[in-house]
């Protein structure tokens, strides 16, 4: 390992360095001067070769090596070219006027020459810096998104910007991943600056800090050892937010996808668990309706024929209903256009669901008698099945279910009330989804958790909407709202 440099020692490398570019003028002055006696140079001449050197001292050297070389060349122009020759007359105002322009010149070239190679080096850092930030920028495109982002970051960062440090907090995983020589208590740095919300640059250490984006968009934060031009640290800390946010926009999109995956497959199995069923459940109703034929059977008997009845014709109302939730979740499902009069759908529906309803009066309230929908007249029996279905399960007994349709902006709504426990605002929407079920009227009923799931799917199947309001004064209403004109294959 290489060791610093000791002060001293540069120091005197410094003053070596200066006393070689002092030498190195001089002497070309005495070469100059030299060639310019035996040749029998005129002054004005000389003047100008003298300044020559001193321009290029300056501009290649500086100020105060130029000063020195300056000073010799006046005293060789005295000496060697001001009469009277080969002595020395310093109060000559010639001297003072030749070492005056040579000041002069020499100040001003070497402050232009500065000026230059101070922008030529900001220049090049500036090259370098954009260099760097592309090839980081290209890099981040190429890191490995289903492993951990901010290890690799980190890793690019500091080899592309030969950082002696850097570490990285990731808001979303709550990790701050360090690299490089941090003390033991400068490690969490990164995450002190995004709990305190402050960005700041160390003079001491070289350390610079940064958010990860700003506000709601905030990835985190970043710090960094060894990078001294804040430009290049606000750029690149840009770049690590960009790349954050792009690997979490993947993470979202790989659930997104498994989640398709899943829904795909549990539709699968839905429809292959509801043929499956249909098979020995048609076999059931066909034997159930040959008891009646072999002879009269008695009470018992009978009670127990309709019982079986009663639930094969459950279990076969719930596997048409797998099957159709099946060919919604895949897609598989023609929507039909029928013109369909809600009048008809209604009472048809209500005159299936007779069984269901005992005991509860069922109230129809339509303005137009002549309203009509244009779908699926399956789809739509199907899903106001299941609103009555549900409205008599959970009701309190005696109360009655009031069924509503109306058109409301080129739209028709469709709504079943009900008096039962009210449903919590936390659960309104979550018990569309399939399986669940609330655990305020789960206890009250049986069931699958299916039923209202099929009339969201149906409702969108139409692009329409279902919804529910529940209240414990008010009672509960379910909604289902369709165009006039709607489905999903227009």
């Amino acid at each position: 390992m290489r060791l610093p440099e000791s002060p001293g020692h540069k120091e005197r490398s410094r003053w070596l360095h200066f006393i070689g570019e002092v030498a190195a003028g001089w002497w070309i002055v005495g070469l100059f001067t030299f060639g310019g006696y035996i040749l029998h140079f005129n002054v004005a001449l000389m003047e100008f070769v003298y300044l020559l050197v001193i321009v290029i001292e300056a501009i290649f050297c500086g100020f105060w090596q130029a000063s020195v070389v300056s000073l010799l060349a006046c005293a060789c122009l005295d000496y060697f070219f001001y009469p009277p020759l080969l002595t020395f007359n310093i109060n000559d105002p010639q001297d003072w006027i030749a070492l005056g322009k040579f000041e002069i010149i020499a100040l001003l070239v070497s402050r232009l020459s500065s000026r230059e190679r101070l922008k030529s080096r900001e220049a090049k850092l500036q090259h370098a810096a954009i260099e760097q930030l592309y090839e980081l920028s290209r890099s981040t495109l190429l890191i490995n998104l289903h492993q951990p982002a901010g290890p690799q970051l980190t890793q690019l960062i500091r080899r592309i910007f030969s950082a002696e440090a850097v570490a990285i907090f990731n808001l979303r995983s709550g990790i701050c991943d360090a690299v490089g020589d941090w003390k033991e208590d400068e490690k969490e740095l990164a995450k002190a600056c995004y709990l305190q919300q402050m960005e700041d640059e160390d003079v001491l250490t070289h350390t610079s800090r940064r958010m990860l984006g700003s506000g709601a968009d905030c990835m985190g934060a970043i710090a960094i050892r060894g990078v001294q031009d804040p430009l290049v640290v606000n750029a690149l800390a840009s770049l690590a937010a960009i790349t954050l946010e792009r690997c979490v926009f993947f993470e979202k999109e790989s659930q997104v996808e498994a989640a398709h995956q899943s829904e795909r497959l549990r539709a699968a199995v839905l429809d292959s668990l509801a043929h499956e069923i249909k098979t020995p459940l048609t076999a059931i109703q066909a034997a159930n309706a040959g008891l009646s034929e072999v002879g009269k059977l008695n009470e018992t008997q009978a009670e127990l024929a309709m019982l079986v009845e009663d639930e094969s014709n459950k279990l076969s109302f719930i596997c048409t209903r797998l099957l159709q939730t099946a060919k919604l979740e895949a897609e598989e499902m023609v929507v039909g256009k029928d013109e369909i009069a809600m009048k008809d759908l209604i009472s048809n529906t209500l005159k299936e669901m007779s069984g269901h309803m005992a005991g509860h009066r069922v109230e129809v309230e339509m303005p137009d008698p002549n309203l009509s929908v244009r779908g699926d007249r399956e789809l739509l029996a199907m899903a106001l099945a299941q609103y009555l279905d549900n409205a008599a399960k959970y009701s309190f007994a005696g109360t009655a279910v009031k069924v509503s349709a109306w058109e409301s902006h080129s739209e028709v709504m469709i709504s079943v009330h009900n008096f039962g426990p009210a449903i919590p605002i936390a659960e309104r929407e979550r018990i569309f989804q399939r399986f669940y079920r609330s655990a305020v009227t789960s206890r009250l009923a049986a069931g699958t958790g299916i039923g209202l799931s099929t009339v969201r799917l149906a409702a969108e199947a139409h692009r329409g909407h279902a919804w529910v309001i529940s209240d414990d004064q008010e009672g509960t209403t379910f909604f289902l709202c369709l165009p006039q004109d709607g489905g999903r294959n227009q």
